[in-house]
């Protein structure tokens, strides 16, 4: 009864074109008041919410992201992979997923991805001969990396809700990261094979592939530092956040020296507004899950499960990615991973699934979302840099979208592929 006035309230407010966040929040309040479940839980909530040691990586990799974004390094990056790859016949869609990869070990998210890197690798695409639909749906797709190789706040915010270890998470992730770049690659080469109109740029010699290296060292070393002290165990990925951010600063101030006091202003002034939006989001998500359990929906929700798959965890893994691409589509990540993590992991719990596999699982889901209408924020933020309309990208973003599907149901069905680099490490 709850659940159907918390479910069906928040899908009128979404249709209403209410903010995701409020609709979460005021349907929310609604079937608390409705089912008389006492508002003074509000504030409990809020603060149990907020203060997990584990989200203090959010805003320091927010701010360490934004940093290095600022300091220049994507234009380091793309400088250096096209001097590497830019001669081959697609070589710039090739700089433009690989470029992606190794940022999205920087910045930790899909929209800062696109936003850092396109204006720069959009309009190159377009005159090394790619449609200008084509050269955004790639680049709004490659962003979605962002959000699987670590450091990844998607990760940071699952091992908060499921209690999986974000470490672990971190490890797990970069094979499937990896794997949805070599699918954006393949989708790429087989899409434009029969363009005339592709025009490779001249091959770099030595000296110039060294000296692009050279400039992009700084960059490419972050990543390094962050997960490597993770892996050694010198610190946890909260405190490799901070390091991040301190890093960022580093080579903002005294390497690459395009930062200064007002530039650093800037810089935490933003990233403290864009982690107040994702702490909103978790507290409203968190009093939506609240109500969700007070209902008892997870467990009728575990036992409807098990007796419609009959306990076959193939058939429950075919639903949850159903029902997780749905949700991609309509809200974001840290929405509905506070809202469907505690419905769908207690299921796979008891189906034998692993919390890190699944957690993967879950992270690919809605990575494809960032991509997918209408709540695909990568394609928003792609659009707004070439200035077309999603509805011109259709027919550009659908093979792509279905590289990443084969992607995702391999994954889904072989989880050693994301629990290898767990294991090899002794995780």
């Amino acid at each position: 009864m709850i659940s159907g006035i918390l479910f069906g309230v928040f899908a009128l407010l979404l249709v209403l074109n209410i903010p995701i966040a409020v609709s979460l929040g005021i349907s929310s309040v609604i079937a608390m008041l409705v089912g008389d479940i006492s508002l003074g839980q509000i504030p409990v909530m809020a603060f149990t919410a907020s203060s997990k040691f584990a989200l203090l990586a959010i805003p320091f990799f927010v701010l360490g992201g934004n940093i290095m974004e600022k300091a220049g390094i994507s234009e380091k990056l793309i400088a250096f992979a096209r001097a590497c790859v830019g001669h081959t016949r697609n070589g710039v869609a090739i700089v433009c997923v690989v470029v992606a990869c190794f940022f999205a070990a920087i910045s930790g998210s899909g929209p800062a991805t696109v936003a850092a890197l396109g204006i720069i690798l959009i309009p190159a695409m377009v005159e090394a001969g790619y449609p200008v639909t084509y050269a955004t749906a790639l680049m709004s797709a490659a962003g979605a990396i962002g959000v699987i190789i670590p450091p990844s706040v998607t990760f940071v915010v699952y091992g908060c809700v499921s209690g999986a270890s974000i470490g672990k998470m971190f490890m797990a992730g970069i094979i499937p990261g990896l794997m949805m770049g070599a699918a954006l690659i393949i989708c790429t080469i087989a899409m434009s094979r029969n363009n005339p109109n592709l025009k490779p740029t001249p091959k770099a010699s030595a000296a110039e592939r060294w000296r692009a290296f050279k400039d992009a060292f700084w960059g490419l070393l972050m990543p390094v530092i962050i997960l490597g002290g993770i892996y050694a165990g010198v610190f946890t990925p909260t405190e490799a956040a901070a390091v991040a951010a301190v890093y960022g600063l580093f080579v903002g101030f005294f390497i690459y020296r395009k930062l200064n006091a007002a530039e650093l202003k800037k810089l935490i002034v933003s990233s403290a507004s864009q982690t107040g939006v994702v702490m909103y989001v978790i507290i409203a998500a968190t009093m939506f899950a609240y109500v969700i359990t007070v209902d008892n929906l997870a467990i009728a929700a575990s036992d409807f499960m098990m007796e419609i798959t009959g306990g076959n965890v193939f058939i429950f893994l075919l639903i949850c990615n159903v029902i997780l691409l749905i949700a991609g589509c309509v809200m974001d990540a840290v929405s509905a991973l506070y809202i469907l993590v505690p419905i769908l992991w207690p299921i796979a719990n008891r189906m034998g699934y692993d919390i890190t596999a699944f957690g993967i699982l879950m992270c690919v889901n809605l990575a494809i979302g960032l991509v997918t209408p209408p709540v695909g924020v990568n394609l928003f933020t792609g659009c707004s840099i070439s200035k077309i309309s999603i509805k011109d990208l259709f027919g550009d973003i659908l093979p792509i979208i279905l590289s990443l599907l084969v992607v995702l149901l391999l994954v889904t069905y072989v989880p050693q592929i994301s629990l290898f680099l767990p294991r090899l490490l002794g995780q």
